[in-house]
């Protein structure tokens, strides 16, 4: 080859190299998903007897302080985190069956949840999450470790939670807390 043809090669794989960057990038029209090279985790089937419930603890705010509640449910047992993750979310959006407050708006959907095996959770919300959200960066905190700590709580495995809205990365849910990057728990906001 010539140094013509090889600066043609070079060329292409570098276009080749920009075009996979923005298709994972943008994930046009695709739902959410974890990312690139994270390796999903499709089942991880739990020890305990599937058949029988699961007893959880979901965290909700109280008008007493900002603090997050523990109130405990029953959920199905499922054969993996991911499943059993989806209905503690899911339990989350119903909202308390106490006095307790719930940190999200109930037309808020679960979309999607992923978990990778080095315990990562991906939590995709509908849009109202954000449209019918309180304003205030307590609220907006109080949302997000709602989500976090009950996932991470309830799931050892689970280290980490990434917030996604309508399948893709938002700067935040109402201009105060940074939803770019993954969450860890926070159980000093528990209250005693």
């Amino acid at each position: 080859m010539d140094k013509k043809e090889l600066g043609i090669l070079g060329f292409l794989f570098l276009l080749l190299i920009v075009l996979i960057y923005l298709l994972f990038r943008t994930g046009a029209g695709e739902k959410s998903k974890p990312a690139p090279g994270a390796p999903l985790v499709e089942t991880q089937p739990q020890p305990k007897d599937m058949e029988k419930g699961k007893k959880v603890t979901l965290f909700f705010l109280s008008e007493e302080d900002s603090l997050l509640h523990p109130e405990e449910r029953e959920i199905a047992g499922r054969s993996s985190t991911a499943e059993e993750a989806q209905e503690v979310i899911d339990e989350l959006i119903k909202g308390p069956r106490s006095e307790l407050i719930s940190s999200l708006p109930p037309e808020t959907k679960l979309r999607q949840l992923f978990v990778t095996k080095d315990g990562m959770a991906y939590v995709d919300f509908s849009k109202e999450i954000m449209e019918k959200h309180p304003s205030g960066s307590s609220a907006e905190l109080s949302t997000v470790y709602c989500v976090v700590n009950s996932l991470t709580y309830n799931f050892p495995s689970l280290k980490r939670v990434f917030v996604l809205v309508e399948g893709g990365e938002r700067e935040t849910l109402d201009g105060h807390i940074d939803l770019s990057k993954p969450f860890l728990p926070d159980y000093t906001l528990i209250a005693k």
